[in-house]
């Protein structure tokens, strides 16, 4: 909820802080926040924490000033952002690690800014200070996790936009935006996941495209025993080579995995030169064109049979 106040969008803010500051500065010239000012300040407004003082008027004050300052944070984030994105000859990776670094710079300095104008001295807080870091590091510790891996992440450069991954859950999809929580994956069916960086440290994560998009498909094959298992190995071969979208710098290779019960069962690997391209559609065209040919030269594909044996058939008469 705070989200909207304390970063809005950038058009948003500008118009939100001009109108703020002329306003505010239009009423104090007028001498119409005085006595709003001096009944923030009265001793009825007023709290102390340990040897500190605190009035309604500190707290406003200091509410008003925060909140402006992060107005223009996001302001000068938002302008360094739009400008950074337009560097072509910095690549991706690096471009979100310069924004990132970016936005850190201008909200500490925000912070920093935030302190001086307060003027609060926080020794007086020091009687809450054990129970509030305690507080504060568990409330943190999943931000920091995920934060730290992505900052890793973008230095890695292990998973980078348009990357094609698949997690341990199986989840698979192209990266589209790394941010400082989260890394946004868009799967094959348009859904968008927000997948927390640290996961992506602490769990196997495969990248198709980590060094290039060369991808294997994997094809299992059961043949007849009554059929020509060779000329069915040959057959199998043609399939894949024959493919438009088969690559042609790594050829098939089709091995004779074992008898089995039904059938002699073969494995077909064949190539694609870009995986994201996808693999389903090669395979099941490579799938139908195994069909069509061995139809073609009667290689009969088997289904499992069972023979059952009646003992003493008599007795169940």
């Amino acid at each position: 909820m705070l989200k909207p106040l304390l970063k809005p969008k950038a058009w948003i803010a500008k118009v939100l802080l001009l109108i703020v500051i002329v306003g505010f500065f239009a009423s104090g010239f007028s001498g119409y926040l005085t006595p709003i000012q001096e009944f923030l300040n009265s001793e009825a407004m007023s709290f102390k924490v340990g040897d500190t003082q605190f009035s309604a008027y500190m707290l406003v004050r200091a509410s008003i000033i925060i909140i402006l300052l992060f107005w223009l944070a996001s302001i000068v984030s938002d302008f360094g952002e739009a400008h950074l994105k337009k560097l072509k000859n910095v690549n991706v990776s690096n471009r979100a690690l310069i924004i990132k670094a970016l936005q850190i710079l201008i909200y500490f300095i925000a912070f920093l800014v935030a302190m001086d104008l307060l003027e609060i001295d926080l020794t007086g807080l020091a009687i809450f200070s054990g129970a509030i870091g305690i507080g504060v590091g568990i409330g943190l510790q999943k931000i920091a996790s995920n934060f730290i891996s992505g900052i890793i992440l973008l230095f890695e450069k292990t998973v980078v936009e348009d990357d094609l991954i698949e997690l341990e859950d199986g989840t698979s999809g192209f990266v589209r935006h790394t941010g400082a929580r989260y890394t946004m994956i868009e799967t094959f069916e348009n859904r968008e996941i927000m997948i927390p960086n640290e996961d992506f440290i602490t769990h196997r994560m495969t990248n198709w495209t980590y060094s290039n998009t060369l991808g294997r498909i994997d094809i299992q094959v059961g043949v007849s025993y009554k059929s020509d298992i060779k000329k069915a190995h040959k057959l199998l071969l043609e399939a894949a080579k024959e493919h438009p979208k088969s690559s042609k710098e790594v050829q098939p290779v089709c091995f004779l995995e074992e008898y089995g019960d039904s059938a002699v069962m073969f494995t077909l690997y064949f190539w694609v030169d870009n995986i994201i391209e996808g693999r389903k559609k090669p395979k099941s065209e490579v799938l139908f064109s195994i069909w069509d040919k061995f139809e073609a030269n009667n290689i009969e594909i088997p289904f499992p049979q069972r023979d059952v044996h009646v003992k003493n058939i008599g007795e169940l008469k």
